[in-house]
C-alpha cells in the first residue's frame, strides 16, 4: 500500500510514502496481540482467576469494567501525547504498560491486585488499541490514511479468532497465571519491538497531513455541536455493540432459539466484521467516508431491526448476524475516518482520544445497564426494541451531526 493509492486532497496525485504496507502490517500484528491479550482474555480466563483468587464474579467484571473507563479517563492525553510527539514513544509505552499489567494479573492473589492489573489493562489499551493507531496512522499514512485505517482493522479483526482458541489451549495446558505470563511477553517481545520499529520517531506529517488544506478544521468547533452529536452517536453504537457482545446467547435463546443455533449465529459476527471491512476496503475510493457512515449507522439499526422478529427462527436470526456483523466492522473505520471529514486534520490524536472517552465510558456500563434492563423484562421480550430504539437514536445523531458541518 503506497499513498498512490488514493488521490490527495488538493487533487494532485499523493506522494509516495515509503514502507507503508509495512507499517501497516506491523501495527496490525500488534492489534491482534493488544487486543488478544487485554480485551478479549477474561471471556476465557475469567472463571479460573474467580476460582483461584476467591473473589466473586461481581468484583473480577467491575474491575475489568473499572478498567475500560480507566481507559476512557486518559485516552484525551494519549491523543495529546501523539499529536505532540508521535505515536513511537506512547504505542512503545503502552506495549510496556501491557506488559506490566498482564505480569500483575499473573501474580494476582487477591481482589486488590486483580483491580490493580486491570485498571493497568485500562490505560495500556488507551495507549495500544484502535484509537492511538488510527492518529499515529493519519500522521505517517497521508493520503492514503482511509485505506491504512481499513487493512488495520482488518488486522485486529481476528484477535478473538486467534486469542480466544490461544488462551484456552494454554489455560488447558500451563494455567491462567502462566498464560498472562507469556501475554506479557509477547508485549515485551512482539508489540515493544513492532511499535518501536514501525512507527518514526518524533511527529511525522506526511500527505494530508502535510497540506495546509488539510491541517485547517473546516469551519465548525469541536467543542460545538457537531462534535456533541458525532460524540453521541458513536458512544451509543459502542454502548449496543457491547451489550450484544455480553448478552448475544442470553438475548437469542429467550427468543426460543437453542443454545447451540445461538452460539452459531453469534460465531457468524466476526466473520461479518471482516467482510464489512473488507467491502470498505474495496469501495473507499469510490464511496465518501460520510456516506459509510451513513451506510454503517443505518444498517446496524435495521439489523435490530431483524433482531426483534427472530421468534426462535433461525434464518430470520442469520439475517440479523449478517447486517449486523457488517454494520460493526464498517463502525470501527468510521471511528477512524469520518472526525477528519468534520472537522480537519488539525490535533487528530487529541480529536480522537475526546470522542474515545464516552465511548469506553458507556461500553464498559453497557453489559450491566442491560443486566439491570433484565430485571424489569426478565423474559426479554423489550430488550431487542429498546436496543433498535438505541440505534435509531444513533442514527438520528449522526445525520444531525452531518447535516450540522453541511452548514458551515
Amino acid at each position: 500500500m503506497t499513498a498512490a493509492d488514493g488521490p490527495s486532497l488538493t487533487g494532485r496525485p499523493a506522494p509516495r510514502v515509503p514502507f507503508l504496507w509495512r507499517r501497516v502490517c506491523a501495527l496490525g500484528v500488534a492489534q491482534i496481540v493488544s487486543w488478544g491479550t487485554l480485551f478479549y482474555t477474561i471471556a476465557v480466563l475469567g472463571t479460573a482467576m474467580r476460582t483461584d483468587t476467591g473473589v466473586g464474579e461481581l468484583w473480577l467484571f467491575g474491575s475489568f469494567t473499572a478498567g475500560l473507563f480507566m481507559s476512557g479517563v486518559v485516552s484525551p492525553i494519549v491523543g495529546r501525547q501523539i499529536d505532540g510527539h508521535g505515536g513511537r514513544r506512547v504505542l512503545a509505552a503502552g506495549s510496556l504498560l501491557g506488559a506490566l499489567a498482564c505480569g500483575v494479573l499473573a501474580l494476582a492473589q487477591g481482589p486488590l491486585t486483580l483491580a490493580a492489573g486491570w485498571l493497568l489493562a485500562g490505560v495500556a489499551m488507551a495507549a495500544n488499541l484502535y484509537d492511538p493507531a488510527f492518529a499515529t496512522l493519519h500522521q505517517i499514512a497521508g493520503a492514503s490514511y482511509r485505506r491504512a485505517v481499513t487493512a488495520l482493522t482488518l488486522f485486529g479483526g481476528f484477535a478473538s479468532t486467534v486469542f480466544w482458541p490461544l488462551s484456552q489451549f494454554l489455560l488447558d495446558t500451563i494455567g491462567w497465571r502462566e498464560t498472562f505470563a507469556v501475554y506479557a511477553g509477547l508485549h515485551l517481545l512482539v508489540c515493544l519491538p513492532l511499535h518501536w520499529w514501525s512507527v518514526p520517531a518524533g511527529r511525522t506529517t506526511t500527505g494530508t497531513a502535510h497540506s495546509p488544506e488539510a491541517s485547517q478544521p473546516r469551519g465548525q468547533s469541536r467543542v460545538g455541536p457537531v462534535f456533541v452529536w458525532l460524540a453521541t452517536a458513536l458512544s451509543i453504537a459502542a454502548f449496543v455493540s457491547s451489550a450484544i457482545a455480553a448478552h448475544l446467547i442470553t438475548l437469542l435463546t429467550a427468543t426460543g432459539l437453542s443454545a447451540r443455533d445461538a452460539v452459531l449465529v453469534g460465531s457468524l459476527i466476526g466473520p461479518m466484521q471482516v467482510a464489512g471491512r473488507i467491502m470498505e476496503f474495496a469501495f473507499n475510493r469510490h464511496v465518501h467516508a460520510l456516506a459509510f457512515g451513513t451506510f454503517a449507522f443505518a444498517l446496524m439499526a435495521f439489523a435490530l431491526a431483524i433482531f426483534t422478529q427472530v421468534h426462535g427462527i433461525w434464518i430470520v436470526a442469520l439475517a440479523f448476524a449478517i447486517p449486523y456483523g457488517w454494520a460493526n466492522g464498517v463502525m470501527t473505520i468510521v471511528r477512524g475516518t469520518v472526525p477528519a471529514e468534520l472537522f480537519g486534520h488539525r490535533d487528530y490524536g487529541a480529536l480522537l482520544g475526546r470522542l474515545a472517552r464516552p465511548q469506553f465510558i458507556l461500553k464498559a456500563v453497557a453489559p450491566f445497564a442491560l443486566t439491570l434492563l433484565f430485571l424489569v423484562d426478565p423474559e426479554h421480550a423489550l430488550s431487542p426494541y429498546a436496543l433498535l430504539l438505541l440505534t435509531v437514536l444513533a442514527v438520528i445523531a449522526y445525520q444531525c451531526a452531518v447535516r450540522a458541518a453541511r452548514r458551515h
